[in-house]
C-alpha cells in the first residue's frame, strides 16, 4: 500500500489555518469514530473498574480466633464488666481508707449575726460592746474566716485500712474468677460452634450418601435385582437423613448465635470462626499442680476473704480503746472581718485542742459486735478450707477429664476410618447382591454416629483443656 502524503493535500485559509482536503476529511471522520469509540471504551472499562473496587470493598464474614473472640466478650458480658467494675471501686475504696489516716483540712468562712439585748458589756476586745441576746455567741456581730486541720488517731482507722486492703484483694481475685470463667465459657461455645459446623458438614454428606443410596434401590427395583421394601426402607433412610440436616442446621445456627451476643452488638453479624491447626497436648501433671497453687483465683479469694474477716475483728475490738482526735484553727474569729481590730488589736490567731473520749459502758454493744465478727471469721474459716479441698477435686477432675479425652481422639479417628471402609464395603455387596438393605442402611448409620462422635470428643477435649487451663491460669 502507497503511503499517503498530506502536505499535498492542505491548503491555508487565512480564516481556518490549515484545512484538510476532501480526502483528508474523511480520514478526520475516522479518527473521530476511533475516538467516540475509544472514548466509550475507555469509560466503560473505568466504570467497570469502579464497579469491581466497589464490589471488592464488600466486606466479607469476620474471621475469628479464639483470642480474639475471649477479647470481644470482656467487652460485651455484663456480669464480667460489673465484676471489673467492682475491682475498680474496692482499689479506691483502699484510697479512701488510708487518707482516713491523713489529717484534712477545709477552709471555713462564716457571719453570725445576734440579736442585742439593749445592754453593753465588757467582753470586747477594745472597751464596751453591745451584747447579744444569746449568750453562747460572743457579739452581735461575728467573723469567721479560718483554716481548720483535723486528725483523728486511733486503731479503728487502721483496721478500716486493712479491711479495705483485704476487700481490694478479695474483689481482684473475684474479678479473675470471673475472667477465667468467661474465658471457660467463650472456649465451649467457641469449639461447640465449631462441632456443629462440622455435623453440618456430616448431615450434608449423610444426605447426599442416602440420596445415591435411594437412586441405586430404584435402578436394582427397575432391573428386578431388589425388592420394593429395599426402596421404600431407602426412602425412609433418606428423609430421615434430610430432617437431620435441617436440625444440625437449625442447631448451628443456634450455637453461631449464642456466641455473637458475646462478640458484636448485633447478633446476627455474619462471621467464621478459625479452626485450630492442631490440637494442643495435654500439660504434665507437676506443671499443673504448680501452677494452680500460685495461680488459682478462688484460692486467693478465700485468703482475702480470711483477712476480710479478720480485719473486721480488729475494727469491733478497737472499740474498747479511745481515740485522739487533734484540731488546730487558724484564722479570723472577731467582731471585724479584718486582720487588725480598732486600736490595732491583732483578729489574726490561731487554737488548738485535743480530745480524748475513753469509752466506758455501751451496754455490751461493742462486745457483741466483736462476738459477731468472731462467728463471721470463723465461717470464712471453714469456706477457706472447703475451697482448698475443692481446688485439689477439681484438678484431679479436671486433668484425668482431658487426659481421658485426649486419649480418645485417636481412637474416635479411627472408628470414622473403620466406618467409612464398612460401609464402602457394605455397598459393594449389596450392588453385587450379597448384602441387604438393612445392612447399607446400618453402615450409613454409624458413619455418622462415628463422625458426629468425633465432633463432640473434640470439642470435651478442648473444654477440658480449657477449664484445666483455667484453674491454672494459663488461658
Amino acid at each position: 500500500m502507497q503511503p499517503v502524503s498530506f502536505h499535498a493535500k492542505l491548503r491555508f485559509c487565512p480564516y481556518a489555518g490549515l484545512v484538510m482536503c476532501s480526502r483528508t476529511k474523511k480520514i478526520r471522520a475516522g479518527w473521530r469514530v476511533l475516538l467516540m469509540v475509544g472514548f466509550g471504551l475507555g469509560t466503560a472499562g473505568a466504570w467497570s473498574q469502579q464497579v469491581s473496587a466497589g464490589a471488592a470493598q464488600v466486606p466479607g464474614p469476620i474471621v475469628i480466633t479464639l483470642d480474639e473472640a475471649i477479647h470481644r466478650a470482656q467487652g460485651n458480658e455484663p456480669a464480667f464488666a460489673a465484676s471489673a467494675g467492682e475491682s475498680k471501686a474496692a482499689g479506691l475504696d483502699r484510697s479512701i481508707a488510708r487518707a482516713s489516716l491523713l489529717p484534712n483540712a477545709v477552709y471555713h468562712n462564716q457571719y453570725l449575726y445576734t440579736q442585742p439585748n439593749g445592754e453593753r458589756n465588757q467582753a470586747g476586745q477594745v472597751g464596751s460592746q453591745p451584747s447579744p441576746r444569746f449568750i453562747a455567741n460572743n457579739a452581735i456581730r461575728e467573723y469567721a474566716s479560718q483554716g481548720i486541720v483535723n486528725e483523728t488517731v486511733g486503731l479503728a482507722q487502721v483496721a478500716e485500712v486493712k479491711r479495705a486492703d483485704a476487700a481490694a484483694a478479695f474483689a481482684e481475685a473475684q474479678f479473675e474468677v470471673a475472667r477465667r470463667g468467661l474465658v471457660e465459657a467463650v472456649v465451649n461455645l467457641y469449639y461447640s460452634l465449631l462441632a456443629a459446623d462440622q455435623k453440618v458438614i456430616v448431615a450434608k454428606r449423610a444426605t447426599a450418601e442416602a440420596d445415591a443410596f435411594a437412586d441405586l434401590t430404584k435402578k436394582r427395583e427397575a432391573v428386578r435385582e431388589a425388592a420394593h421394601a429395599d426402596v421404600i426402607k431407602a426412602q425412609l433412610e433418606q428423609q430421615q437423613r434430610q430432617r437431620d440436616m435441617v436440625d444440625a442446621n437449625v442447631a448451628a445456627e443456634k450455637a453461631r448465635l449464642e456466641l455473637a451476643v458475646l462478640l458484636f452488638p448485633d447478633p446476627r453479624t455474619p462471621y467464621t470462626l478459625q479452626t485450630p491447626q492442631s490440637l494442643p497436648e495435654v500439660p504434665t501433671r507437676a506443671e499443673i499442680e504448680a501452677a494452680a497453687t500460685k495461680n488459682n483465683p478462688d484460692l486467693r479469694s478465700a485468703l482475702a476473704a480470711l483477712k476480710q474477716s479478720d480485719a473486721e475483728v480488729l475494727a469491733a475490738r478497737a472499740a474498747y480503746l479511745p481515740d485522739l482526735a487533734v484540731n488546730f484553727t487558724y484564722g479570723i474569729d472577731a467582731p471585724q472581718f479584718a486582720v487588725n481590730g480598732p486600736d490595732g488589736v491583732r483578729n489574726l490567731g490561731y487554737s488548738a485542742s485535743a480530745t480524748l473520749d475513753i469509752p466506758v459502758w455501751d451496754w455490751l454493744s461493742t462486745q457483741h459486735k466483736v462476738k459477731q465478727s468472731e462467728i463471721r471469721r470463723d465461717a470464712t474459716r471453714v469456706a477457706l478450707s472447703a475451697t482448698q479441698k475443692r481446688l485439689i477435686a477439681n484438678l484431679d477432675e479436671a486433668y484425668s477429664e482431658a487426659v481421658a479425652a485426649h486419649d480418645q481422639l485417636a481412637s474416635l479417628d479411627q472408628s470414622v476410618q473403620t466406618a467409612a471402609e464398612s460401609l464402602r464395603l457394605t455397598r459393594m455387596r449389596y450392588t453385587g447382591g450379597e448384602a441387604t438393605v438393612l445392612e447399607v442402611v446400618d453402615a450409613q448409620n454409624a458413619l455418622t454416629l462415628a463422625e458426629n462422635a468425633r465432633a463432640d470428643g473434640t470439642v470435651r477435649y478442648q473444654a477440658a483443656l480449657a477449664n484445666l487451663q483455667t484453674l491454672t491460669g494459663r488461658l
